[in-house]
């Protein structure tokens, strides 16, 4: 998987160097703290000019790209038992919105992310790029069913709390308890099964002409104020 980017590679060099496979630079490359990363690592790096630089990415590369391992996802067994705050992507696609939730999530403290193995974006080199680096930092856990996932989570103590247009005020929730937060597909929302099996739905109230919100923002809201309650 090749990962583009300057502080995508400052994560990657400083925090998991292990997942590296090649270096690409573009001639006159200056970012002095991730050349000193490089350089301590003792990575070969091939260097090219940008027309080869461009070529290589499929997005703004800022004159590094990394040819990385693709990422080992974890499972539900790797869930720990005192895990308190988890959040679930109920088929999001897009995989801008994926890597800024992640970035989110890891900014707010949230254990783990689980997504589906089907009809899911995954980790691919955009998802990397937007989360800036937090995917590094942040724990992946992929299923093969939502709703056997969200069983096993109510079995570990945790409250499901699903985001859908038409639920309680978000604002009026106690999120004190162990709490998985559900976030909807960009289109269709909430599948019914995972609504079905959730404790709660929550809703963002809205009071503009457009009744909806982008997937990440909506995620940044919800989680925040899982964060404000719990102060």
């Amino acid at each position: 998987m090749l990962i583009y980017g300057r502080n995508v590679a400052y994560e990657i060099l400083n925090l998991k160097p292990e997942i590296i496979k090649k270096i690409y630079i573009q001639s006159g490359f200056d970012d002095r703290n991730v050349i000193s990363l490089i350089e301590k690592n003792k990575f070969n790096i091939k260097t090219l000019s940008r027309d080869q630089m461009d070529n290589l990415a499929n997005g703004v590369h800022q004159g590094i790209i990394l040819d990385v391992s693709d990422y080992k996802y974890f499972k539900m067994d790797d869930i720990k038992e005192d895990a308190n705050f988890i959040v679930m992507l109920d088929h999001i696609e897009d995989p801008h919105n994926f890597g800024a939730i992640i970035r989110t999530c890891e900014a707010a403290g949230v254990e783990y992310i689980i997504v589906p193995q089907d009809r899911e974006v995954l980790v691919n080199s955009t998802v990397m790029k937007t989360s800036a680096g937090s995917l590094i930092r942040s724990k992946i856990v992929k299923v093969p069913n939502l709703s056997n996932a969200i069983s096993k989570l109510k079995d570990m103590g945790f409250w499901i709390y699903a985001s859908a247009m038409d639920g309680e005020d978000f604002t009026e929730i106690d999120y004190s308890s162990k709490t998985c937060l559900i976030i909807g597909n960009e289109g269709k929302g909430i599948s019914p099964i995972v609504r079905k099996n959730s404790d709660y739905i929550v809703s963002i109230p809205m009071k503009g002409v457009i009744n909806s919100l982008n997937a990440s923002v909506a995620t940044g809201i919800l989680i925040y104020e899982v964060v404000r309650n719990r102060k």
